[in-house]
């Protein structure tokens, strides 16, 4: 399988301290890693090492099979790059923001132009290309950026937290964008804390806490290795959740989770149905009136929380 990313023992330190501790990856072409992990994690410094804005100062890496530090200008020539935030000029109008990075990758004033239109109309930006940036909404910069980033039809993309600081309805519509750059070929890494973000696009997810790749595998089985059912309920009063939780425990695998505030609790359970409908039987006799109740596969947060100790949100 030809890789389009390639890390192994991927080192960076800054003074004392290891951002990153030998990190190693693996990116088939045409697929999408997400490279998951809470603020600090070393997610955006692996970036910046795989993209040559820093050397690592140990291990190796190459992308689109050039070595990057041998060959860094090798490898610009074949990469595309969106950070955290975007980068595009606000003064400039979303035209003239296209066609600049047009002349900088040397594609010329007449192709530049032409692959400034084609972008424009492929991210709906059509309407605003002549408008200056500044008066642009959040997610329609993000979309200029990620545009910016496709100028040069690169083999590799690089997104480092694509969605961050976007609304709900901003956040849908880039992952609505960057699945139709996979659909067409893209080799993708995407960093992200947003766990249903790496749920939907990644094709495989590398965990990474403390500059160390702690799990790794496909959204499906990471939550295979974390195991089981959950079974969640809210009862109608919190006077019941103690005795609630009393009754659960009798047929949880493990310990009770209880949420005061929200007067919910959730179990480990195994046995699918058959241990809802006995949790509701036991529930019903000891007279606890539920509001909701429900069985779930495990999620990526739960993934997450049994890998590091803490929620994603609590880490970030």
């Amino acid at each position: 399988m030809e890789l389009a990313i390639e890390a192994r023992g991927l080192v960076k330190r800054y003074k004392s301290f290891t951002a990153l501790g030998g990190v190693d990856l693996a990116v088939p072409r045409g697929t999408v890693l997400g490279l998951l992990g809470p603020n600090g994690a070393g997610k955006t410094t692996t970036v910046r090492c795989l993209t040559t804005l820093l050397r690592p100062d140990g291990g190796s890496a190459r992308v689109a099979g050039v070595d990057v530090i041998a060959d860094p200008g090798g490898v610009r020539e074949r990469i595309g790059l969106s950070g955290q935030y975007s980068a595009v000029d606000e003064y400039l109008t979303g035209q003239e923001n296209l066609v600049m990075v047009g002349r900088l990758y040397h594609l010329g004033a007449r192709r530049s132009r032409e692959r400034a239109k084609e972008l424009l109309g492929q991210f709906g930006l059509e309407e605003a290309a002549n408008r200056p940036a500044k008066g642009y909404s959040g997610g329609m910069r993000r979309r200029l950026d990620l545009a910016a980033a496709l100028v040069a039809q690169p083999e590799v993309l690089f997104l480092d937290e694509p969605t961050t600081g976007l609304d709900p309805q901003g956040r849908i519509e880039v992952w609505e964008l960057i699945e139709s750059l996979v659909a067409g070929g893209t080799t993708l890494l995407l960093t992200t804390q947003y766990l249903e973000e790496a749920d939907r696009l990644a094709d495989e997810i590398v965990v990474i806490d403390r500059g160390l790749v702690i799990a790794q595998g496909t959204a499906d089985h990471l939550k295979a290795e974390v195991g089981g059912e959950r079974l969640e309920l809210t009862v109608s009063s919190p006077d019941q959740l103690a005795a609630a939780a009393s009754i659960l425990a009798g047929v949880a695998q493990g310990a009770v989770g209880s949420d005061a505030h929200a007067r919910s609790l959730t179990a480990p359970v195994t046995g699918g149905a058959k241990v809802l409908v006995e949790a509701l039987r036991r529930l019903d006799a000891a007279d606890i009136a539920i509001d909701d109740v429900g069985l779930r596969r495990p999620t990526l947060d739960d993934v997450f929380l049994s890998l590091t100790g803490h929620a994603a949100e609590e880490a970030s």
